[in-house]
């Protein structure tokens, strides 16, 4: 029996309907789809060195299939210089780049940039793998500030510090960092360096705390456990959200960091903090 004009004019709607509607729901699915796992080694100082079996933790609540912390090698109060000097055969990120096998490699430079261990590891990870990621964290400035005359002397001397003080400190510190990164990026014809403003985010958390708007912490000296700058709780699951950010190009809210000092209300911020300055910053590689 033949269909009339209005019947096919209607069931080509329909089927045009359910199409769209299948489409949107698979754009959905693929939207929220956690992306592919990484190969990544670790190279840093104490300022980064937690970070790898925190991003472990954020990797698995994500679901993201294929990761692989490939290894780690720290050294504290480093420069990028001294992991390249390590003799050969200890030299466990040397031998990691050298096989290829290694999607993302990192390193926390200290403030004495430009370092040519950055430069060497670079060329080295190129060459076994042209593919290679290479993220620098810029990190928050040792005992505060570089003038001597504003370098904290204790812990508690912190909470005296000027938001502006901090941030410019921070600035100086960054920008020799990108000069060092645009140089690479150059010379290699292609973007490969990339820097994860963890410095940045750290102030944004004091920040917050002068002005009264971090729940249950009202002092910046809260936040650390010595005049250096190492890391509480707070400081530490921030950093590591900003490197989740930067090595998964994935935002970090709903994922917790494994820290049981923080309330969810104060993960929330940090995670919310973190991607705003992470996915904001072009050098990061997610904002163009």
């Amino acid at each position: 029996m033949s269909q009339s004009p209005a019947s096919v004019r209607f069931a080509t709607a329909a089927s045009i309907a359910l199409a769209l509607a299948m489409g949107s729901t698979l754009r959905a699915a693929d939207e929220k789809a956690p992306p592919a796992g990484v190969r990544v080694f670790y190279t840093g100082h104490s300022f980064h060195m937690f970070v790898p079996m925190m991003v472990e933790q954020l990797v698995k609540e994500a679901g993201i299939q294929g990761h692989v912390l490939v290894g780690r090698q720290g050294i504290g109060g480093s420069k990028v210089i001294q992991h390249w000097d390590k003799p050969d055969t200890e030299n466990e990120a040397k031998k990691a780049l050298m096989t290829g096998k290694v999607d993302v490699f990192t390193m926390a430079p200290h403030v004495m940039v430009p370092d040519p261990g950055i430069t060497n590891f670079v060329e080295l990870g190129l060459k076994h793998n042209p593919d290679t990621r290479f993220l620098l964290q810029a990190s928050w400035y040792p005992y505060d500030v570089a003038d001597p005359e504003k370098r904290i002397k204790d812990n508690a001397a912190r909470d005296a510090m000027k938001i502006e003080d901090l941030q410019a400190a921070v600035d100086e510190w960054r920008t020799r960092l990108e000069a060092q990164a645009d140089e690479l990026n150059k010379s290699h014809g292609k973007r490969c360096v990339f820097i994860v403003p963890a410095g940045d985010a750290v102030i944004k958390l004091r920040a917050m705390i002068v002005a009264g708007k971090f729940p249950g912490i009202t002092e910046q000296s809260k936040l650390f456990r010595d005049p250096i700058g190492h890391g509480l709780g707070h400081v530490m699951a921030l950093v590591a959200y900003c490197n989740f950010a930067a090595i998964y190009k994935t935002s970090p809210v709903g994922l917790e960091a494994s820290e049981r000092s923080i309330s969810a209300e104060q993960h929330k911020i940090l995670q919310e903090i973190a991607w705003e300055t992470v996915s904001k910053y072009p050098h990061a590689g997610i904002a163009k």
